[in-house]
C-alpha cells in the first residue's frame, strides 16, 4: 500500500481551495521579486555588458517566453503542488521525475538563506553595521511564521509588500525616465562599453544571468492546489507573471541607463541603481527605495517559502521519505489548512543554511534551475508525442517553437557555464553530483519499495 494511503484520516485533508488569479499572481509576483532582480540580478550585468544588458534582457525575455509557455501547458496538465517533477515523471517516467525533485528540492532549500543573507547588503546604506547571518536567521524565522498562516493571509500580505517594491521600482524608473540625458536607440542597438562595442559573448553572459533573474513564473503551479479552477486558470498567471516581471525589471534597467549622467561610474558602482538614485534623488529617496528592496526581499522569503513547502507537501503525499516522515510532511493545520510541518522543516533548514558559506550556496544551486527547464522542455515535447498532455485546456501556439528555444538557450547556458570556473564549473558539477544522487536514491530505496507512483491532488469530499 503507498504511504499516503496509510495516513490517518486527520491527516489527509488536502489544500484549500479558496484563491482566484489575483491570488496566485500576487504570490508568483512576490516570488519573481522585481526588485530584488533589479538590485542583485541586473548588477553584474551591467558590469559584464554595460549598456549591452538592453540587449541581453530582451533575449532573456524571448527565452522566458518559451519557457513559459512550456510550463503553462504542463501546469495546465496537471496543475499539483509538486510542480515539475510531477510534469516530468507523467511523461519522461518515475526516475527522470525523480531527479528533478532531487535538484528542485536542493534549489528550493538555498533560497531563503541566500535572500536573507543578501539582505543586509541592501540596507547597508541605512544600516552600515548589520550583521549579515544573525539578519538572515531572523528574516527566515519571521517570514516562516508568516507562512505557517492561511494561504489567503498570506495572499494579502505579499500582495501589499508587492506593492511596496513596485513603488520603489516606479521611483527608479521615474527618475530616469523624467530627465533622460541621452536616446535609448543606440544602448540597444550598437552597446559601447569603455570606448569599445560590447562583444556579443558578453552580451550572452549577461543574458544567463537575466534568465535567472526573470525566473519564478514557474512557481504559480505551487499553489495551484490552493487555486479555484487551476487546469483552466493557471496558463493564465504564469503567461502574466512573466509579462509583469519583464516590464518591472526592463523599464527601470531602460531609465538608469538613459538617464545617469556618467555611465562609467554607473559600471563601476558596487550597488549601480542605488548610485543612481542617490546621485538623482538624494539620499532620503536613496534610504526609502533601500527599505522597498528590503521588502522585497523579505516579500519574496515568504513567497518561496510557501512554493516549497507545497513542493515538500506533495512529495509526503508521494511517499518520498518513508511512512513516518510522509505523516508529518503531508500535514495539514485544522485552522489555517496550511501544510504547517512542511513550512516548519522548510524554515528550520533555511535557518541551517544562513550558516553555510555564501560562494557554497552559490555552487550548490550551480546550474540546477537550468536542469529543470531543460527537463520540462523535454517534458512537454514528449507529453505532445506520447498524448499524456491531450486532456490540458491550454495548448501553447507555434509548438513545438517553445521548448525548441529553450533547449537551444540551455544547451548554450550549459557551454558559457563550464567555460567559467571560478563558479559556473563547480556549479555544473555540483549539480551533476545532485543528479547522481537522486538517480541513486530511487533505484537503492524508492524503486526497492514498488511502483513508485506520482498521485493526484487529494479532493475534498463531496457532502453527503
Amino acid at each position: 500500500m503507498h504511504p499516503a494511503d496509510q495516513l490517518a484520516p486527520s491527516l489527509q485533508r488536502p489544500l484549500t481551495r479558496s484563491l482566484g488569479t489575483f491570488g496566485i499572481l500576487f504570490l508568483t509576483l512576490s516570488a519573481i521579486t522585481p526588485a530584488s532582480s533589479v538590485f542583485i540580478y541586473i548588477p553584474p550585468m551591467l558590469s559584464e555588458a554595460g549598456p549591452g544588458a538592453l540587449l541581453a534582457m530582451v533575449i532573456a525575455g524571448v527565452v522566458g517566453v518559451s519557457t513559459a509557455y512550456v510550463y503553462a501547458e504542463l501546469s495546465s496538465a496537471w496543475p499539483a503542488a509538486g510542480g515539475e517533477y510531477v510534469m516530468v515523471a507523467r511523461t519522461l517516467g518515475p526516475l527522470a521525475g525523480f531527479i528533478i525533485l532531487g535538484v528542485n528540492a536542493v534549489n528550493c532549500l538555498i533560497f531563503p538563506a541566500t535572500a536573507g543573507l543578501g539582505l543586509a547588503n541592501v540596507l547597508a546604506l541605512l544600516l552600515p553595521d548589520l550583521q549579515a547571518i544573525p539578519l538572515a536567521i531572523a528574516t527566515v524565522v519571521a517570514c516562516t511564521l508568516v507562512a505557517v498562516l492561511h494561504i489567503r493571509v498570506n495572499a494579502w500580505v505579499t500582495g501589499i509588500f508587492l506593492l511596496i517594491e513596485l513603488v520603489a521600482l516606479v521611483l527608479v524608473a521615474g527618475l530616469g525616465m523624467t530627465e533622460p540625458v541621452r536616446p535609448l536607440g543606440p544602448l540597444l542597438l550598437d552597446p559601447v562599453m569603455t570606448g569599445r562595442p560590447v562583444p556579443a559573448s558578453e552580451v550572452g553572459v549577461a543574458a544567463v544571468i537575466a534568465i535567472f533573474a526573470l525566473n519564478g513564473y514557474g512557481c504559480a503551479v505551487y499553489f495551484s492546489e490552493e487555486m479555484h479552477e487551476p487546469a483552466k486558470r493557471i496558463a493564465r498567471v504564469i503567461l502574466l507573471s512573466l509579462a509583469l516581471a519583464f516590464a518591472f525589471e526592463f523599464v527601470p534597467l531602460v531609465a538608469v541607463l538613459i538617464g545617469a549622467p556618467d555611465l562609467e561610474r554607473l559600471f563601476a558602482a558596487e550597488n549601480p541603481f542605488g548610485f543612481f538614485v542617490m546621485e538623482r534623488g538624494g539620499a532620503t529617496l536613496a534610504g526609502a527605495v533601500a527599505i522597498g528592496v528590503a521588502v522585497a526581499i523579505v516579500n519574496a522569503v515568504i513567497a518561496n517559502i510557501l512554493a516549497i513547502s507545497r513542493f515538500f507537501y506533495s512529495t509526503g503525499r508521494d511517499g518520498v521519505w518513508g511512512g513516518p516522515i510522509d505523516r508529518l510532511v503531508i500535514a495539514v493545520h485544522p485552522r489555517s489548512r496550511s501544510p504547517w510541518i512542511a513550512t516548519l522543516a522548510v524554515g528550520a533548514v533555511g535557518v541551517a543554511t544562513c550558516f553555510v558559506p555564501f560562494s557554497l550556496l552559490v555552487v550548490l544551486s550551480g546550474a540546477g534551475l537550468a536542469i529543470i527547464y531543460l527537463g520540462v522542455a523535454l517534458a512537454v515535447i514528449a507529453g505532445r508525442r506520447t498524448g499524456a498532455t491531450a486532456h490540458a485546456p491550454y495548448k501553447m501556439p507555434l509548438f513545438p517553437l517553445a521548448p525548441l528555444v529553450t533547449v537551444v538557450a540551455l544547451g548554450y547556458i550549459f557551454w558559457t557555464s563550464w567555460q567559467e570556473t571560478e563558479s559556473g564549473r563547480p556549479g555544473l558539477i555540483a549539480t551533476g553530483l545532485q543528479i547522481a544522487v537522486a538517480a541513486a536514491y530511487y533505484l537503492l530505496v524508492l524503486r526497492r519499495r514498488g511502483e513508485w507512483i506520482v498521485r493526484d491532488p487529494f479532493e475534498e469530499a463531496e457532502p453527503a
